[in-house]
């Protein structure tokens, strides 16, 4: 089911998303896509496929911080959650599931408890129940809570129900970036006292060009 909804769902965004990549080429050049590295089932790294939605680094510069490389463009196309078009391909391709933990980055594995680390048992989705919940405006322990429990009830119904409810969110722009954050604290686990963050952003740290 996943195959094929991602594939129809590909088909008929096909025209939105040539129109967004040639957006994307005006607005921030090249590359149009963002690909990055990222565990999917089992710890199983793949490259994920987004828009790009940040300016980026200027060559042999240290990577600046997100709030800076993020445009009124890639704020709106953030907003919209647009840029998550061409995951879709990743679903076909069998990487990701249309529901269930959203893939972080692969540093992040050796930082997770046993039990966050459950989260690998399922492929990670294009939304989840920590997305429909509460998206980036909670917390990493409460993300993590939130894959475990999806990874321990899963069913056809809460997929359907977290569709849904991916749909209200979009359409409230709620809980697009963690509060005070351009997007979202790295996650530290035990790194730092009780799993906080560092002031580095994870997203789009390190695209690759397409």
């Amino acid at each position: 089911m996943d195959v094929a909804i991602a594939l129809v769902a590909c088909i008929v965004t096909l025209p939105i998303q040539c129109v967004i990549a040639i957006l994307v080429y005006k607005n921030l050049g090249r590359p149009v896509l963002f690909r990055q590295a990222r565990p999917g089932k089992d710890g199983k790294i793949f490259m994920l496929l987004k828009f790009r939605s940040m300016k980026p680094p200027l060559p042999g510069s240290p990577v600046p911080a997100d709030a800076t490389r993020l445009t009124s463009f890639g704020r709106a196309l953030r907003a919209s959650s647009l840029d998550e078009l061409p995951s879709l391909w990743n679903v076909v391709k069998g990487d990701m599931s249309l529901v269930g933990p959203r893939p972080l980055l692969p540093q992040y594995l050796e930082r997770y408890t046993p039990e966050q680390n459950r989260r690998h048992e399922v492929r990670p989705g294009i939304t989840g129940l920590a997305q429909v919940t509460g998206r980036n405006g909670i917390g990493w322990d409460e993300k993590f809570q939130l894959d475990v429990k999806y990874v321990d009830s899963r069913s056809l119904g809460l997929d359907l129900r977290i569709l849904a409810g991916t749909v209200l969110k979009v359409v409230q722009r709620d809980g697009i970036s963690q509060p005070g954050m351009a997007t979202m604290s790295e996650f530290m686990g035990n790194l730092t006292p009780g799993g906080g963050s560092s002031p580095i952003e994870e997203n789009e740290s390190n695209p690759s060009s397409t």
